[in-house]
């Protein structure tokens, strides 16, 4: 199951979209940033249904 999500870069501010596949539960990853290629950390949560995505620095 395949969602997108609008999100901010932490480093350069640009909006970016990603894609999220929720069929794997909850999950915590490194993606560089499409503009910048700063890494990015996602930290998406979900129970099948319902999620959330907070991203941020690497270094925070």
């Amino acid at each position: 199951m395949l969602e997108t999500q609008d999100y901010q870069c932490p480093y350069c501010g640009e909006p970016v979209e990603a894609v999220l596949d929720l069929s794997a539960g909850d999950q915590q990853y490194i993606e560089d940033c499409p503009v910048c290629c700063q890494p990015i950390v996602f930290d998406l949560r979900t129970d099948g249904v319902d999620w959330t995505l907070e991203v941020r620095r690497e270094d925070d």
